[in-house]
């Protein structure tokens, strides 16, 4: 059964470009009710495997960043 909602002009455009991206990704016409459905299906962590674009050298200071925070943490027991 069709119900009609309202949605900002903002939302309604975030929606249609989810859809677009869906398309490319599944090649196939994507409805924005399908896009709507994603947004709410559970996911799994690797699901954003290759969507964080970075440089080599933003790369290297994220992990020397993560090393200095590494040797700071200290594990306490109960």
């Amino acid at each position: 059964m069709p119900i009609s909602i309202k949605i900002s002009e903002e939302n309604y455009r975030r929606l249609c470009a989810l859809s677009g991206r869906l398309r490319e990704k599944l090649h196939k016409p994507v409805s924005i009710n399908e896009a709507i459905s994603f947004l709410y299906k559970k996911r799994k962590i690797s699901d954003l495997a290759g969507t964080w674009k970075m440089s080599a050298r933003e790369s290297e200071e994220f992990m020397a960043g993560l090393r200095e925070g590494w040797k700071k943490w200290k594990i306490g027991s109960a």
